[in-house]
């Protein structure tokens, strides 16, 4: 089913259903960042566990990130 095909069908849905199905994906949009979020504080944790983590002001990491990148 194409993407174009996937919006036609849901227009043809009355629109309480439309307002439902639009709420299950904003819930379900919001726990999947949460697990990202979640996944990313867990390698934050191991990095500095593991003393392999960063610190350092915002300009001092901008500048780190930015010489990785011109190396």
């Amino acid at each position: 089913m194409t993407f174009q095909e996937i919006i036609e069908s849901i227009e043809e849905l009355p629109a309480e259903d439309q307002e439902q199905l639009f709420e299950l994906i904003r819930k379900r949009r919001i726990e999947s960042r949460r697990a990202e979020i979640a996944a990313n504080a867990q390698n934050v944790f191991q990095a500095v566990e593991a003393g392999t983590a960063k610190r350092g002001s915002f300009e001092e990491m901008k500048a780190y990130l930015l010489s990785d990148e011109d190396e």
